[in-house]
This record gives structure tokens, sequence and C-alpha cells, in this order.
């Protein structure tokens, strides 16, 4: 039984994606370290108020968070533009390698 367990991992690839998922996790947690201690700071030095993180919008009775909504959303685009640029440098690397 033992022997069919690790004969499944082997065949689908189970111990790659575990590792995939490790290396992704801490890649992730390198670019939101990037993101808000390096990319952030320079970036609302350059919005005036500095607090726009905490914006909000109140139409009625509707209270509209908006800073959080930006942020998320640039972290986002700094996060996706830093992920396909090292991720375009690793598969450019690799085809280097194997000419």
């Amino acid at each position: 039984m033992l022997r069919e367990f690790l004969e499944f991992l082997k065949q689908y690839g189970v111990i790659g994606l575990a590792i995939a998922v490790i290396i992704g996790g801490k890649l992730n947690a390198l670019v939101g370290a990037t993101v808000d201690g390096i990319l952030m700071p320079i970036i609302t030095f350059f919005i005036p108020g500095g607090g726009w993180r905490t914006a909000a919008l109140d139409i009625g009775p509707f209270h509209f968070l908006l800073g959080p909504f930006l942020g998320a959303a640039i972290d986002f685009l700094i996060v996706a533009w830093m992920v396909f640029y090292f991720a375009k440098k690793i598969l450019r690397e690799g085809k280097v390698a194997k000419r």
C-alpha cells in the first residue's frame, strides 16, 4: 500500500506541486514585502494628502471605501507586473541555457 501511494505521488507530480506551492508562498511574501516596504512609500510620496488608503465616499446611506479598493488595485498591478517581469527573466534565461 505504501509503495502504491509513493508511485501515485511520483506519477502525478504531487511532490513537484507541493514544492511549487511552498516556493510560491514565499515568493508572495517577498513580493508583498517589496510592494509594502519599498514601492508603496514611493507611490504615497507622490500622491497628495498621503491618507488616500482611508478615503471613502458617502452617497446617501451608502458608504463606499474607495481607499482600500484603490490600494488593493495598485498592489495587484505592482505584484502582477513584478511576477511577469521575474517570470520573463527566468524563462528567457532557461532558453539561453538550452542553446
